[in-house]
């Protein structure tokens, strides 16, 4: 199960083409902490709404009627909504568990709300907006930006919470990886924080393994790596930081003194 989640993973690297199956590949992701459990009943799940959400498709006239649909399929029926009394457990931002328990994180629930909105043949993506994960689903020329954390309630220019997210309704969308992206960084920041610095670096690793054109990544990588001790792996991690970062840019030169420090440790 593990090799096989990795396989997967690493050809969305490799293939940088987006839009992805976006609750496979997080389920995916989840699945690398899982290596015991058979993904089959998740998958059911995850096809069991995009099934309700085709059915609905059919009689879809305005994006509002959209999000009706999906707060009424994953917040009433299916009893998503948010974690509030332990927002930050780890367990939030790992699918497999938040399936299970229909709590999580922002990002976590906002990536099964992009997997039924797609399914009913609208655009979703997540937005570019900074302390809580929002989504912009589309349908013909009308588009709506919805809260999953809370139900899927819809956002609307003016309210309190778009103020507080500095205008999210002018925030642009981002792509899926970046989604993916945000949703490990959580479990790494946690990991991080508790001081857990093999735990961050296996979480780097995955982020590398979907995104290895990305080179604040990789710098993010050698200095979980050299933190770990582990200072030949975070020498090639600065090394393809320096690859990829810009030439004369703040990462390219800061990833520069990285390694040239890291080689006098090493000589």
């Amino acid at each position: 199960m593990r090799e096989d989640a990795a396989v997967y993973l690493r050809r969305i690297g490799e293939s940088g083409q987006e839009p992805l199956d976006i609750a496979r590949a997080a389920l995916m992701l989840s699945a690398l902490d899982h290596p015991a459990v058979s993904l089959d009943l998740f998958e059911r799940h995850l096809d069991e709404i995009a099934g309700a959400m085709k059915e609905f498709a059919v009689s879809l006239v305005r994006v509002g009627d959209g999000a009706f649909a999906l707060s009424t399929l994953l917040n009433t029926k299916l009893a998503y909504d948010g974690d509030r009394l332990s927002y930050d457990h780890p367990q939030n931002a790992d699918l497999i568990t938040v399936i299970e328990r229909r709590r999580g994180l922002p990002v976590a629930l906002g990536i099964l709300y992009m997997h039924a909105a797609r399914a009913a043949g609208m655009t979703a993506s997540g937005l570019d907006t900074q302390g809580h994960f929002l989504v912009r689903i589309g349908f013909r020329h009308d588009d709506l930006t919805i809260d999953p954390f809370n139900g899927g309630a819809v956002l609307e220019a003016g309210q309190s919470m778009l103020a507080v997210l500095a205008d999210a309704h002018l925030a642009q969308p981002v792509g899926d990886i970046d989604v993916l992206l945000r949703l490990q960084n959580n479990l790494k920041m946690r990991a991080v924080d508790r001081g857990n610095t093999q735990r961050g670096l296996e979480i780097a690793d995955r982020m590398v393994l979907i995104a290895p054109r990305r080179a604040d990544l990789w710098f993010d990588l050698g200095r979980l790596n050299e933190a770990a001790g582990v200072l030949g792996a975070s020498r090639k991690a600065y090394e393809r930081c320096l690859e990829l970062a810009p030439k004369g840019e703040g990462l390219h030169n800061e990833a520069a003194l990285s390694l040239t420090d890291l080689k006098r440790r090493l000589n």
